[in-house]
């Protein structure tokens, strides 16, 4: 049918792009291991860079070497939302660019043909393998602890021909981190118990949390050498920990803390110790670039004689303006500092 005809070509179009890329001399060409160890050959020049699934966090770890702008895609659905309305700030021109990929997080292919990016950014391994079977190159990103971070930042240095911006947010990375080891071990104080949690579902979501409390001076009640990356518990358990800080990661989870009469008991409740996460690119609390940031932040809830309120604005204007390239205002990071916008920038 006429109808087949079209789609048959439709694609044959959206394939020729790489092809042609395939037919490319091979001096045009590099190969790259990514995360999982995978040799992905890549042109020898990226400039058109897409993010698929996890996109914030992908996002961030680009805005780190200050190379947002090669990227040619939007948010998903599920990030068109304030708390991460400052992708757009560091990204305006993403705005106005659709997603490329659907709901359950898997990449529009069709899509991503017709855009045609250099290469693909995922931190789904499998998606990673079907893109690559089909001639787009892509690379998987992953980390659970502190090196990997460092590690893909690394990659993505190496890919994007940016080892000087890699190295710099590495050099900074161990710098704000052992800094506020270093007060917290002059001060000398107490490790106030810590839970980062959603108390919608009573679950810890992400295995990097149990690093970053623990480099805050904070001991972790879920931090029990667990490798795996989320972990559950009872309310009877969360009673039983009775920790003295709960964390969550934005100010809605906050407010049902606080009115829910099943968390009233808890001491963190009683003395008004529930915190949420900053949220900048990404929800500082989950895995982001703006982890050394997390650290600080925290330290400074943990331990503020320690780590003073003012050294956390002073640092994280400095953290973005020096590796993202963006200079946010006092009132910006204010914003960022009390869990990210309440409206979108286009709203505003």
């Amino acid at each position: 049918t006429l109808g087949d005809l079209w789609m048959i070509l439709r694609r044959f179009f959206c394939l020729l792009p790489l092809l042609w890329a395939s037919l490319a001399p091979a001096q045009t060409r590099r190969d790259l291991r990514d995360m999982a160890g995978d040799t992905v050959q890549v042109p020898a020049h990226i400039e058109r860079v897409a993010t698929v699934g996890a996109v914030p966090v992908l996002n961030s770890l680009l805005f780190a070497i200050g190379e947002g702008g090669r990227i040619v895609n939007g948010l998903p659905t599920f990030a068109k939302k304030p708390r991460w309305g400052y992708q757009m700030v560091f990204a305006p021109h993403t705005a106005s660019l659709p997603s490329l990929q659907n709901p359950d997080h898997s990449p529009q292919v069709e899509a991503l043909m017709q855009v045609a990016p250099d290469v693909v950014l995922t931190m789904d391994r499998s998606a990673a393998e079907t893109l690559n079977r089909l001639g787009l190159p892509a690379l998987y990103l992953a980390w659970r602890k502190p090196e990997d971070v460092k590690a893909v930042v690394r990659l993505l240095g190496d890919l994007l021909d940016q080892p000087k911006a890699a190295q710099r947010y590495v050099l900074r990375f161990d710098d704000i981190i052992g800094r506020v080891g270093a007060a917290i071990e002059r001060e000398g104080g107490k490790r106030p118990t810590v839970l980062y949690f959603s108390p919608s579902t009573l679950r810890q979501p992400h295995l990097v949390a149990e690093w970053w409390i623990k480099a805050a001076g904070g001991n972790s009640v879920t931090d029990d050498g667990r490798q795996a990356e989320t972990r559950s518990f009872t309310m009877e358990q969360l009673l039983d920990w009775d920790p003295d800080f709960l964390i969550v990661s934005d100010p809605g989870e906050a407010k049902a803390v606080l009115h829910d009469p099943r968390f009233a008991a808890l001491k963190a409740v009683r003395t008004g110790q529930v915190l949420v996460t900053p949220c900048g690119a990404h929800t500082w609390g989950n895995r982001t670039s703006e982890q050394p940031l997390t650290v600080l932040w925290a330290a400074s809830q943990f331990h503020p004689r320690a780590v003073p309120a003012r050294q956390v604005q002073q640092e994280t204007q400095r953290f973005y303006r020096e590796l993202f390239a963006i200079d946010l205002s006092a009132a910006q990071v204010g914003e960022i500092l009390t869990g990210g916008p309440r409206v979108l920038p286009a709203d505003r």
